[in-house]
């Protein structure tokens, strides 16, 4: 009796436990401990924070048009200390969300046998979403930073720059799917970290904000998606060095100015 008993009042536990699918981080686990906790952490903040500007701000304005979007690239090339910034706030941070994360991956860490049907499909979503989006931000900020104009010295040439590429099939349907694993890798890392730190608690708490959660990725890729087709609508502009005077769009009406 005492058995039988004790089998069937940690049963439901177990079921409970099966049922919310996600481990909180613990402590007392050494470094594994604090470097999950840097993992999750840098997911949201910088990386996800750097991911929402650039989408839901920088991107969008594009849809205002060439100059709008020229502005903006301005004022973040012309932000104090703007090296460090991009250094400690995106590319080092970035690195580290990433490697740290495909190490997870590669381990297995993931506890996906705790996890229910559904939450099995979220955890493989997000480790895939993951790489990809990861494939999606090195090719993006490589041609837009580090190939071809400089545009923190050229900004009126960024709308043409990405033009070039979006111009091309292949990498406009790189530039989709990429922007939409990113979108839900950010918006389901959210519930992720705030159910792992406790800060959502409770199977309904959790459900209610997944609804949230979802609803924040369609934003996201919404709104990028928007930008994207902005960049394919608008005529191809010209974006070399000494040509940044036929970048606005009041000189994108000029047959003459339009590239070829």
């Amino acid at each position: 009796m005492f058995v039988a008993s004790a089998a069937s009042s940690t049963a439901p536990r177990a079921v409970r436990n099966k049922v919310q699918g996600v481990a909180p981080l613990r402590a007392g686990q050494g470094t594994s401990f604090l470097l999950r906790r840097l993992h999750s952490l840098t997911g949201i903040v910088p990386v996800g924070a750097f991911l929402f500007e650039h989408i839901l701000v920088s991107n969008s304005t594009a849809i205002s048009g060439p100059d709008a979007y020229a502005r903006q690239v301005s004022f973040l090339a012309n932000l104090p200390l703007v090296f460090f910034l991009e250094l400690f706030g995106i590319w080092l941070p970035i690195s580290f969300h990433a490697l740290y994360g495909f190490y997870i991956w590669y381990r297995g860490d993931g506890n996906t046998l705790e996890y229910p049907w559904s939450g099995n499909w979220m955890y493989t979503a997000q480790r895939w979403t993951g790489g990809i989006a990861f494939a999606y931000i090195i090719w993006h900020t490589w041609t837009m930073r580090f190939t071809g104009i400089d545009l923190h010295a050229y900004p009126n040439a960024s709308f043409g720059k990405v033009q070039q590429e979006v111009f091309q099939p292949a990498l406009f349907i790189f530039y989709g799917v990429g922007l939409i694993a990113a979108s839900w890798h950010f918006a389901y890392g959210i519930w992720l970290f705030s159910a792992k730190w406790g800060i959502v608690s409770g199977e309904k708490a959790r459900k209610r904000f997944l609804i949230v959660c979802i609803a924040f990725f369609f934003l996201l890729s919404g709104v990028g998606l928007a930008s994207l087709f902005t960049f394919r609508s608008r005529p191809q502009l010209l974006f070399e060095p000494g040509t940044t005077a036929m970048q606005s769009s009041q000189a994108a009406g000029s047959p003459g100015r339009l590239a070829e």
